[in-house]
């Protein structure tokens, strides 16, 4: 009877110690502190999501813009604005090298960002649609001219200078690099920029006029005091 007893007894779980009742004590408090910090940044994220739908709305109805600049935000911020854009059906892009800087731009589908701006973006630099249409004219003027000097020039003789620097103060290095990259050579064209394949009357146009001035050139030499 004394065995059945104390076997009873040892098998009763022990009451709990002092020590044991404080870390339970901790355990509880610090599952509270937790949820309630869950439950404090659940809220604060559909405070965001309100506020920024209700950014996104006001952007779509103002006709007069087409595209908006946010300040830097973190991560989370940034991926709830642009799962609001994508539900408006606009388009948004994140710049920014580092996290801490990092922005958020929306644009309006019908004036989505072209390749050239968003680069500039990229790089930090302010977009003006003004200087990069300047920028493209020159650009296309310096490949006809290029093209048409291609033409001129006789098989196998080297010009005195290269294109790409005679037009990089116009249109900037790297753009002359680009208008030398567009060049493909072909039996049927010469060496003629790609894009001007398709528009040959102003190739032509740009010859006659080369052919014109050297020309004139010519007979001036000859119309010259002193000459044979």
């Amino acid at each position: 009877m004394a065995d059945l007893l104390g076997s009873i007894l040892s098998s009763m779980q022990r009451p709990p110690q002092v020590g044991d009742q404080e870390s339970r004590r901790k355990a509880r408090e610090q599952a509270a502190r937790l949820k309630k910090l869950q439950e404090h940044e659940k809220r604060q994220k559909v405070e965001f999501r309100k506020r920024m739908e209700q950014e996104i709305s006001g952007f779509i109805q103002e006709n007069g813009q087409t595209k908006r600049k946010f300040q830097p935000m973190g991560k989370i911020e940034r991926s709830i604005l642009h799962d609001v854009v994508e539900v408006a059906g606009l388009t948004s892009f994140s710049f920014g090298d580092d996290e801490e800087s990092r922005y958020v731009m929306i644009f309006k589908k019908e004036f989505a960002p072209s390749d050239e701006e968003l680069e500039a973006y990229r790089k930090g630099e302010e977009w003006d649609p003004r200087k990069a249409e300047e920028k493209k004219k020159l650009k296309e003027w310096a490949q006809r001219e290029a093209a048409a000097d291609a033409l001129l020039s006789p098989a196998g003789v080297n010009p005195a200078t290269d294109y790409k620097d005679k037009y990089s103060h116009l249109i900037g290095k790297e753009a002359a690099k680009d208008a030398a990259h567009t060049l493909q050579a072909n039996k049927t064209y010469g060496c003629v920029p790609v894009a001007n394949k398709r528009d040959t009357r102003s190739i032509e146009e740009a010859m006659n006029e080369i052919r014109a001035k050297k020309r004139l050139k010519q007979e001036d030499s000859e119309a010259a005091p002193g000459s044979s």
